[in-house]
């Protein structure tokens, strides 16, 4: 079986995953040298329930399907679609291909089940391995079959954060990547995968409605309640590689025009899209940052 990347998603996320997929193929030196697939939390009807709830840095909260981050649980899912063998690269619709990532599946993984990147601890929060973007050993990961984690999530069986968090797996099973392979919010001439991880910034958004549930108490959750709209991200560079990358899904026929329209009048896409799109085509990051 081929190398696979995976890039998990719902509605408000499906045209930046297709970025995304976008991405990968056209960074690779040898595209046809792995497949691409974007899960979608509508193949997967028991994310569709919000008639659940679950534990979340230790409160019981309700599971909220349309909640812009709902395809989370889907990272668990790759080492069982693929037979249980083979590598996989799993991802957030959110990180795009800055280079070829074939690398990736190129690298030894030492013997570790799960390789990723450790997000250090800041005000007085610990750090954790973010799971956000994992190169996977497939046959090492047997344990992971998303039915029963997703029952046990939903029983309070454990909590969200620890499983996010990869606390739930033996420290021994994981290895480390570079930052450059998970940089977060960071387009620099090493960075490998750009993850446009604040939400709150992401260039596809800005200007439009805040349309994610924090469920964060405190100072954080008050603000976000009261500036309720996506802001611009501070770096034009990272705005310029999405919209040039949607560019090239336009011109080939990828993503229609109205396919575009719709996502716009939908709310997923800032409604200045088309305009951006006009702007930064032909856009090369390379020579953006070399300059």
């Amino acid at each position: 079986m081929k190398p696979t990347v995976f890039i998990q998603t719902n509605d408000r996320q499906y045209l930046g995953a297709k970025i995304s997929a976008h991405s990968y193929r056209r960074n690779a030196s040898e595209p046809h040298s792995f497949d691409v697939r974007i899960l979608h939390t509508r193949d997967f009807p028991r994310l569709g329930d919000g008639d659940q709830t679950y534990v979340r840095g230790g409160h019981a909260v309700r599971w909220i399907p349309e909640d812009l981050q709902s395809f989370t649980p889907l990272r668990f899912a790759p080492p069982k679609l693929m037979g249980y063998e083979g590598l996989a690269l799993v991802t957030d619709p959110d990180v795009f291909a800055v280079s070829d990532v074939g690398e990736a599946f190129r690298r030894d993984l030492g013997g570790k089940a799960i390789c990723a990147v450790e997000r250090p601890g800041r005000k007085r929060r610990p750090g954790y391995v973010a799971s956000s973007v994992m190169l996977l050993d497939c046959a090492k990961l047997r344990h992971w079959d998303l039915d029963v984690q997703l029952e046990d999530l939903f029983a309070h069986r454990f909590d969200y954060f620890d499983w996010m968090h990869l606390r739930l797996e033996g420290g021994d099973t994981i290895g480390l990547l570079e930052p450059e392979w998970n940089d977060f919010d960071r387009l620099t001439a090493a960075t490998k995968l750009l993850h446009t991880t604040r939400r709150r910034t992401q260039p596809w958004k800005s200007g439009l409605p805040i349309d994610y549930d924090d469920q964060v108490r405190g100072l954080r959750g008050m603000l976000t309640r009261l500036r309720p709209r996506y802001g611009r991200h501070p770096d034009s560079n990272q705005e310029a590689l999405i919209f040039s990358l949607l560019a090239e899904l336009v011109d080939s026929g990828e993503v229609t025009r109205e396919e575009l329209r719709s996502e716009m009048a939908a709310n997923h896409i800032r409604h200045d899209s088309a305009e951006l799109i006009d702007r930064y085509r032909g856009w090369d990051v390379r020579l953006a940052l070399a300059a």
